[in-house]
C-alpha cells in the first residue's frame, strides 16, 4: 500500500470515530459562531420563499407589459427588462428543480 492510501485510510477511520462519538452523544455540536446567532429556516421555507420571489417577478413583469400595452406607461425598456428578469428567474428555478429531482432519483437508485 502506498503512503497516500495509508494516510487516506487513517483519515477515514478518524472521521468514522468522530461520527460514532457524535452519535453516542459524547461530542456536543454547537451552532457555528460565524452565523452570528442567526437561525436559518428549513429547506421547505427556503424553496417557498424563492418560488414566491419568482412569482412576484412574473407578476411585476406582467403588470409592466400590460401598462405599456394599454398606453398607461412609456417605459418599454423597463417592461422588457422586467420580462427578461422574470424569464431568467423562472428558467433558473426550473433548472434547480430538475437538479433536485435528478439528485433524488440518484439517491433512490443507490444500492442498500
Amino acid at each position: 500500500m502506498s503512503n497516500g492510501a495509508i494516510g487516506s485510510s487513517n483519515m477515514l477511520m478518524e472521521t468514522l470515530n468522530i461520527h460514532r462519538e457524535v452519535a453516542k452523544g459524547a461530542i456536543n455540536i454547537t451552532s457555528n459562531p460565524a452565523d452570528n446567532g442567526m437561525a436559518y429556516g428549513s429547506f421547505t421555507e427556503l424553496i417557498k420563499s424563492k418560488v414566491s420571489a419568482v412569482n412576484q417577478d412574473q407578476n411585476q413583469s406582467s403588470m409592466a407589459m400590460t401598462a405599456v400595452d394599454s398606453g398607461k406607461s412609456d417605459d418599454l425598456v423597463g417592461a422588457m427588462v422586467a420580462s427578461q428578469k422574470a424569464s431568467l428567474s423562472f428558467a433558473t428555478m426550473l433548472q434547480i428543480r430538475n437538479r433536485l429531482v435528478q439528485a433524488f432519483d440518484d439517491v433512490m437508485k443507490m444500492p442498500i
